[in-house]
């Protein structure tokens, strides 16, 4: 860091226009008290409630609550401000940190959606040995190995970033301190570590939604081969899981995978993954999902009648 002449740098934003800055604070703002409330609420209804606290299922579900409260948080909030105060300057020591942060908490949430796709599997594919196979110690280790994936992920990002001299210029194209913008202010040629960016943040990307959508055809031939009802069941089932991958992933890859797009299309990428998804996923599914349903109607019976039985 002490390398590098550049002590802090300056965001392009999303818009320089005066109306559309105030318009755009006010909706981000909106997302991200619908985050935090819609998170919370599956985090609070899955530990409250023990029918669901039993279900790998759901405590896989609340840790993905967790971390997409964690994953806004890190960009977020700087944005609200920036578009608040039309400050758009962030120190080095803060760049690399959000940049480290944001990698940490996609890269595990990358890990837990494939890993909730495998939930699924067994769940529907192998239901007699589904309670050995997912038991509570194992899904505390296979969490464990999301978080610990992130970490390694994120850890190489910013080794690749921090070995690069940065002398001016300073604007990076984008709301918030991203490996692919940053990379390109280097003051020197930065070829062999975007090559190192893609195979790093791309494969991640591609690999994860490669086998989620593996294993969600898996599912769905196996139980439409043997019931035709039951296909149709196993759908709704996966659809909100489907639903959550396809707005997290496909931005990523645009973003990570293919770095040959314009700056305002990983701009609106970049929005899907750090607002857009983490402001859905609660009303994906505490909405669409039943068991979540019954188990806000038993926390309220209870608010209401706390000595009922």
């Amino acid at each position: 860091m002490n390398a590098s002449r550049v002590t802090e740098f300056t965001f392009l934003g999303l818009s320089k226009s005066g109306p559309t800055q105030f318009l755009l604070s006010v909706l981000v703002t909106m997302c991200y008290t619908g985050i935090l409330l819609g998170n919370l609420l599956i985090v609070s209804m899955v530990y409250i409630d023990s029918h669901l606290l039993r279900s790998p299922m759901y405590f896989f579900l609340a840790n993905l609550s967790i971390l997409d409260t964690a994953l806004s948080s890190v960009v977020v909030p700087k944005l609200a401000t920036h578009l608040i105060t039309q400050s758009r300057t962030i120190s080095f020591r803060g760049c690399m940190s959000q940049l480290f942060f944001l990698h940490f908490f996609g890269g595990s949430e990358m890990l837990l959606l494939t890993l909730m796709a495998y939930d699924r599997y067994v769940a529907i594919c192998h239901p007699l040995t589904y309670t050995t196979m997912m038991n509570r110690p194992r899904c505390i280790r296979l969490m464990c190995f999301c978080w610990f994936g992130g970490l390694l992920h994120s850890s190489s990002q910013l080794f690749l970033i921090l070995r690069l001299p940065f002398c001016g210029p300073n604007e990076v194209d984008n709301f918030f301190c991203d490996v692919p913008q940053v990379v390109k202010l280097a003051c020197v040629d930065t070829c062999v570590t975007e090559i190192l960016m893609v195979a790093n943040s791309g494969l991640l990307s591609l690999v994860c939604f490669v086998i989620l959508l593996i294993s969600y055809g898996i599912i769905l031939s196996t139980l439409q081969g043997r019931f035709k009802e039951s296909g149709g069941k196993a759908l709704y089932t996966c659809s909100s899981h489907l639903t959550v991958v396809s707005l997290f992933f496909l931005p990523c890859l645009f973003v990570y995978l293919v770095p040959i797009f314009s700056a305002s299309l990983d701009k609106v990428s970049s929005v899907f993954y750090t607002t857009i998804t983490p402001f859905l996923n609660p009303m994906i599914y505490s909405l669409r999902n039943q068991e979540m349903k019954e188990a806000m109607r038993r926390a309220k019976n209870k608010c209401i009648f706390p000595h009922w039985s």
